[in-house]
């Protein structure tokens, strides 16, 4: 059913906004946060710290990309399913087009000034994070305990390392939560506004797990490349926790041990992936462009479907019953540690990878420095300082 002439302007209101942070969120996972916390808790107010503190705690036990799924979450609660589309649409396209373009002509970020723009988005990337960070501390860390959890989720991440860390740093946060934050009330048991009916769950549950197990069966069946990177590239969205990074070695197993994607091309688009914006997951645009050169733009395409899918789903399937267990008052003390815990994994990622790739001198030191006063004491918009830091990057290199 066509959305009606208020859905429209909702669901234009959602493409322009994910758009814009498509076009300019630069860093990561963990720098996407901290951009759409800014954008979407901060100025548009769409939802409360304590609502996309919980989302992204959901997220981050869930597999697939977590950026791109609490960007799906947040279309969905503001536009239904047409904002969800509209969300996650707006936010891979410009990355996966740049991708799809680079996998064409490879020299596309060549050149002094290409690099210096590079660069200075980079250090917008810091600011942005440790702006986000000191915002989500404020609120979701406002006592010794939680401040606590906080720290032991940063010690668990440094020290662990890796998607175990990370998973980890979030039970243990929870459980600390439930020991130590059962006093507090900070109203964290109101609803999250995201509405999926119990039989979408199911049906989305089913399909997961239906071409989980289905595609590897159809090109046992009916061998294909394209079946093959389908397969491949669904079980890399359907399997892999942490983000994009993680799913790197799968996708060279898929790809490069095959044979369909030399190591040289498989090295050279993860570079590109990780100097524009938007989730590393568009990856896949360009390693299927690669991969059906006589139809690059179709096989990109799939690509971009096959390994984002999964993660939707679970999602999707997980949600109608979030909203229950969030009104639970063991609950509430447990999402309240989980919360504090995100604070911590955030704050460990602004260090690594997001400010040791980024800070590699006092130029950079003093660049970032002023893109974090832009945001935090000008209040400059997040793509202002994006421009702003661009620039600086340039002037660094010069």
């Amino acid at each position: 059913m066509a959305p009606g002439p208020v859905s429209v302007a909702r669901i234009r209101e959602i493409f322009l906004a994910f758009l814009a942070l498509g076009l300019t969120s630069f860093g990561g996972p963990a720098a996407h946060l901290g951009y759409f916390r800014n954008e979407f808790v901060a100025r548009r107010r769409w939802l409360s710290e304590q609502d996309y503190a919980d989302l992204v705690a959901l997220c981050q036990f869930l597999p697939g990309p977590a950026s791109s799924q609490v960007g799906f979450a947040l279309g969905l609660q503001r536009g239904g399913g047409w904002g969800a589309a509209a969300a996650s649409t707006a936010f891979t396209l410009p990355s996966a087009i740049i991708l799809v373009a680079f996998a064409l002509s490879a020299s596309l970020l060549d050149g002094a000034v290409s690099q210096g723009i590079i660069h200075g988005l980079k250090v917008a990337a810091v600011a942005v994070v440790a702006h986000a960070v000191l915002g989500m501390a404020r609120s979701l860390c406002p006592d010794q305990q939680r401040a606590g959890i906080a720290l032991a989720a940063v010690l668990l991440v440094v020290f662990v390392g890796g998607t175990a860390g990370q998973v980890s740093a979030i039970v243990v946060g929870a459980l600390g939560g439930l020991v130590l934050c059962r006093a507090a009330d900070d109203g964290a048991a109101g609803h999250s506004g995201i509405s999926v009916s119990a039989g979408t769950g199911r049906l989305t549950a089913v399909l997961y797990v239906f071409l989980l197990v289905g595609l590897p069966l159809l090109a046992w069946l009916a061998p294909s490349t394209l079946l093959d990177m389908l397969d491949g590239f669904y079980r890399a969205g359907a399997l892999v926790f942490g983000g994009g990074h993680v799913m790197l070695p799968l996708l060279e197993a898929e790809v490069v041990q095959t044979g369909r994607v030399t190591a040289d091309e498989f090295l050279a688009g993860y570079g590109a992936a990780q100097a524009i914006p938007g989730p590393l997951f568009t990856f896949a645009a360009y390693l299927g462009a690669v991969m059906g050169p006589s139809a690059p733009i179709i096989w990109a395409a799939l690509a971009l479907l096959a390994i984002f899918l999964p993660g939707m789903l679970i999602l999707m399937a997980v949600l109608p019953h979030w909203n229950n267990f969030r009104r639970w008052h063991r609950a509430q003390a447990l999402m309240r540690g989980a919360n504090a815990a995100v604070v911590g994994i955030l704050g460990a990622a602004l260090y690594q990878p997001v400010f040791t790739s980024a800070i590699v001198g006092p130029g950079e030191f003093a660049l970032g420095l002023t893109g974090f006063m832009l945001l935090s004491v000008w209040k400059l918009p997040a793509w202002g300082v994006v421009i702003v830091m661009a620039a600086g990057g340039v002037l660094l290199g010069a």
